[in-house]
Order: C-alpha cells, then sequence, then structure tokens
C-alpha cells in the first residue's frame, strides 16, 4: 500500500469552545497545535480561522494570513484552507481564500448539507457557555442549509482552477461522489481526485464499516479505483474505528479537534498531535508507512509551497 496520509483539522467552525477547553483559537493557538501535529506525522493541516477575542469562527483574510503564514514558516506541511467556511457564510465569503493565498490544496463541499449539534447544545445550560454567541450559533445551525448548488460548485472549481489549487472533494454522502463523476464527465474534475469521505455526523452517512464500504465501492463503481484517493472523516468517536478500516484498506486518514475532542471514551485530547499520535500509532501497528507532506505533494500533484501566495 501506498503511504498513509493524515490530515490534521486543528480547530474547524463546528466545534464550541465550551466543549473543550483545548481549542485552539488564536492565530497563535492555531498556528503551532498545526505544527506541533505536523511534528507527530500529520502531512496536511486543514485551516479554519477563529475570532481571537471570542472563538467566534470568521472569514477574515487577515486572521487567515497571519495564521498560515506562521505555519509555513515552520513547517513543510502542506496548508489545506476551507471553502466550507461557518454557518451563515455566504459562498464568496466562503471562497476568498483561494484567489486570495493560492494555496496548494483547498476543501470543496461536493453538495448541500443539513448540519446538526442539537445534541451539543442540550447538553448545556445557559450559564456553562463560555462565550455568548455559542448557544446561539448552535441553535442557528438547525435551521441552516449549505446550499451548494451546482451553480456555487462550478464557481469554486473555476476559482481553483484559476489558482492552481487542488480540490479536496468533501463528500458528506454518495449523492456528493456522483456529483463528482458529474463534473469528470464535464471535464472540470480530473486525476488525480482526492476525496474525504465526512462520516458521522449528524447530516453525513453514518460511519459503520458498511456505510463506509458504500462509500467506498460506489466510488470504485464511478471514478475507478486508480483515478482517485480517499481520506476518512470519523466524527466524534467515529475515528477509532474508521481510521484503522481506512488504514487497512489502503485509504487515509483526517483526525483533529474539529472532528474529534475525545481521545477515547470520556477522555478529552489535550491536543491535536494527541489525536495524530493515536493514528501514527494505529499505522504502525498494521504496518503502513506515515507520508510526508513532499508525498502527499507527488501523490496528489500539487504545485508546491514556492507557488503560494502567503
Amino acid at each position: 500500500m501506498e503511504k498513509l496520509v493524515i490530515t490534521c483539522a486543528p480547530t474547524g467552525s463546528l466545534t464550541v469552545p465550551t466543549q473543550t477547553q483545548y481549542l485552539p483559537i488564536t492565530p497563535d493557538q492555531i498556528a503551532d497545535e498545526s505544527v506541533k501535529a505536523a511534528e507527530a506525522g500529520a502531512a496536511v493541516v486543514h485551516i479554519h480561522a477563529r475570532d481571537p477575542k471570542d472563538g467566534r469562527p470568521t472569514s477574515d483574510l487577515e486572521l487567515f494570513r497571519e495564521i498560515i503564514t506562521k505555519i509555513k514558516q515552520r513547517s513543510n506541511v502542506v496548508i489545506g484552507l476551507t471553502t466550507g467556511g461557518a454557518g451563515g457564510m455566504t459562498p464568496e465569503e466562503r471562497i476568498k481564500v483561494v484567489p486570495t493565498f493560492k494555496p496548494e490544496l483547498a476543501s470543496f463541499n461536493m453538495g448541500p448539507i443539513c448540519f446538526s449539534l442539537r445534541g451539543i447544545y442540550k447538553r448545556y445550560k445557559d450559564e456553562d457557555y463560555k462565550y455568548p454567541w455559542e448557544k446561539e450559533y448552535l441553535q442557528m445551525l438547525e435551521g441552516f442549509i449549505q446550499h451548494n448548488t451546482f451553480v456555487s460548485l462550478e464557481v469554486f472549481l473555476k476559482t481553483m482552477q484559476e489558482n492552481d489549487t487542488r480540490d479536496e472533494c468533501e463528500c458528506y454522502d454518495v449523492s456528493h461522489i456522483y456529483n463528482i463523476y458529474h463534473y469528470i464527465r464535464q471535464g472540470m474534475i480530473k486525476p488525480p481526485i482526492w476525496m474525504q469521505f465526512v462520516t458521522g455526523a449528524v447530516g453525513s452517512i453514518g460511519s459503520a464499516p458498511e456505510d463506509v464500504m458504500f462509500m467506498k465501492h460506489t466510488a470504485d463503481r464511478l471514478l475507478g479505483a486508480e483515478n482517485y484517493r480517499w481520506s476518512i472523516i470519523g466524527a466524534g468517536l467515529g475515528y477509532l474505528h474508521t481510521a484503522p478500516l481506512a488504514i487497512m484498506l489502503g485509504g487515509h486518514v483526517r483526525v483533529g479537534l474539529e472532528d474529534n475532542i475525545f481521545l477515547k471514551r470520556g477522555v478529552l485530547a489535550k491536543s491535536n498531535a494527541e489525536l495524530v499520535e493515536n493514528v501514527v500509532r494505529l499505522a504502525n501497528e498494521l504496518g503502513r508507512e506515515i507520508a510526508t507532506p513532499d508525498d502527499v505533494r507527488n501523490m496528489l500533484k500539487l504545485k508546491g509551497r514556492d507557488k503560494v501566495n502567503f
């Protein structure tokens, strides 16, 4: 099998500070967590930005610039930027990072998504929240649809092509793989295709082995196994069984405090590096080598860190 690509998503936009004291918020914290995750074995970091005053997700380009510049100064890790943004952001806000920074890699949600974090906001009383915005934000997501219409998807694709940024196709369900197939037939997505199977969240496909195999079999049938590589996100504790499954099947793995705040049941991860180290341990036990950032650049035919705009 080829070497295992570990992606780390250090902060995201759906985890709120009340859930874990270890969530990085400031640019320095996010950059530091990213570098330490890379030192632990992550070849790629997936970057969101937060308001350093209260941890609210933001599309502020200067905060993004500060984070990614600090990471690049300290690490050779591949820096991928989110275009998923956060709940309530417009497609125009979400895509701005690509023409501004021209990253090697950027996420690309492959269809509409309904999020729900009701299990989180029902867990806390009003006085439990660390910041006033958190409960309102979690409740807002109950009625929010990230539209990702074909009109906006094509704008995203063209913008990435114009900036030589590799699209990281995030698939929350089987229909999203069919959307990739549609754009391959249109000549707008070309191999090597890089996919994240997003599983286990409320609003996505489940993270049971049967769910993962259904996604993989569909991708094999539609895209051809030789034309794509896949990685998997097992939301919450789901990563404890999706990660070894992906390692054994030749897939790749994403972890991080965006997706997984627990190291194991009842035990909060104290850092992103801890989560990465857990995947490295599994890979070592299962006989899979760990990919370096330059391995990923060769594997996905990325343009290289010298051609980004930061």
